[in-house]
């Protein structure tokens, strides 16, 4: 097991645009390694997805999955892992939704994020070989969350309203809600 630091607001890497990941790393052991100190620190952590500027490596590499039960997230539907690598992000239309996200780099804050409800993402898998993947609802979100990691951006920069930040105890204690909302 190999549980990584998550690099939190403030580091420098998570401001930067991640690089490429080069195609000789496709199918290396170094590319092996950084998905297994990925998915062992998201686990450990009980996150649903991690960029690999989150745990200080600068490529364009992420991870989601979204588990049967979620502590963080409790009323989502399962997915698949996806390991998305060079991606790049399209919109589909204009209607937005919303939750209160976390982050593993902004720990003990939630905030409101409205982002688009459906969104195709283009990348390349394992092997180097381009997909494409159209994603809705919570997963467009957990997308659009992991894929700002890898283009220098958090969630507190996409909050709208600063009142809409606050403190994970008082998320819970008054907010909490267990639906997406539709702006």
């Amino acid at each position: 097991m190999a549980i990584k630091e998550i690099c939190r607001m403030g580091n420098p890497v998570l401001r930067e645009e991640a690089k490429e990941l080069p195609e000789e790393l496709f199918g290396s052991f170094e590319l092996d390694q950084l998905l297994i100190d990925m998915r062992d620190t998201m686990e450990h952590l009980g996150g649903i997805g991690i960029a690999a500027p989150q745990i200080g490596i600068s490529y364009q590499v992420c991870i989601i999955d979204v588990p049967v039960e979620s502590e963080r997230y409790p009323d989502t539907e399962e997915s698949d892992e996806y390991i998305i690598i060079n991606p790049t992000i399209e919109v589909i239309n204009d209607q937005k939704i919303g939750i209160w996200e976390g982050c593993l780099s902004v720990p003990g804050l939630r905030g409101y994020v409205p982002r688009n409800k459906t969104v195709v993402i283009r990348y390349q898998d394992l092997d180097g070989e381009p997909q494409q993947l159209e994603v809705d609802g919570f997963l467009a979100i957990v997308f659009q969350h992991e894929l700002d990691h890898l283009f220098g951006k958090l969630y507190v920069d996409r909050i709208e309203d600063p009142k809409n930040l606050v403190f994970e105890e008082e998320y819970v204690k008054y907010i909490q809600p267990t639906e997406i909302k539709e702006e």
